[in-house]
């Protein structure tokens, strides 16, 4: 099991031509926990991510993960992309496609081995995708294929797993269980998790702290220290209503 610190920033600041997007961001993320991203789109979510990967440098600041600079192509690092249509035609079956997740760099599909196999098995039947590791990826459903990026994203043994929007255009039931699917594996392995979303109710159940982008400004903290009528009606400058109803929470007043 993962232990130990898996993601610090320390006064980071990033920007996007003249832009800031933030700026004296202080974070430090924990095996085993599970941060929320939120923010309106631009607010620098994808970005911190991108940053995180080791593929955009930040402008100031530090940037650590499991105690060692960025970089790209490391096996402590899973990612899963946002929701994207795969064509039918795609000749690759899904056990190929997980198996990308242990050849990082590499060019083409890994050479067969025993251990290979083993491993890709194993996350695919923990991810409940072993009925169709045979199948064509481009055959399966949007929630399916969502599987199968996490067993990807999963199949190296990360120590800390990045979610890129990883429930747009996903019904509400493939949203509960790509939520469950991360969350287990952190309560299983300890690894930690930054999930990117603009869907904040499905993973409510889930969530130890949130970290919220708005207008070049950050909050940090539990769901209910960040989510409330006063804490985003500072950040947007303007009044936003935070609402709870029937176990979800509804904002209304956002800006556009």
């Amino acid at each position: 099991m993962s232990t130990g610190t898996a993601l610090t920033l320390r006064d980071a600041a990033l920007r996007y031509g003249r832009r800031r997007l933030w700026s004296g961001l202080n974070l430090q993320v924990e095996a085993g926990e599970f941060v929320a991203v939120l923010g309106a789109n631009g607010s620098g979510k994808t970005s911190l991510l991108r940053a995180v990967l080791g593929l955009q440098p930040l402008d100031t600041g530090t940037l650590l993960v499991a105690g060692q600079p960025p970089r790209c192509n490391r096996d402590d690092v899973g990612y899963v992309p946002q929701q994207r249509h795969i064509d039918p035609l795609v000749p690759l079956r899904v056990r190929d496609v997980v198996g990308q997740g242990l050849d990082g760099h590499r060019w083409g599909i890994g050479r067969p081995s025993r251990d290979r196999r083993r491993r890709i098995d194993a996350v695919l039947a923990a991810v409940g995708a072993s009925g169709f590791a045979d199948l064509p990826i481009g055959a399966l459903s949007g929630g399916e294929q969502q599987r199968v990026r996490i067993a990807q994203a999963l199949v190296a043994d990360p120590k800390l797993l990045l979610c890129d929007e990883p429930l747009l255009s996903l019904d509400m039931r493939s949203q509960r269980t790509v939520t469950a699917l991360v969350d287990s594996r952190r309560r299983a392995s300890g690894t930690a998790v930054v999930f990117v979303t603009h869907e904040i109710n499905p993973v409510l159940p889930y969530v130890d702290r949130v970290l919220y982008l708005a207008g070049g400004q950050f909050r940090v903290g539990s769901v209910d220290q960040v989510l409330n009528s006063a804490t985003l009606s500072e950040l947007y400058g303007m009044p936003v209503d935070v609402l709870h109803a029937a176990g979800r929470i509804v904002v209304a007043g956002l800006p556009a």
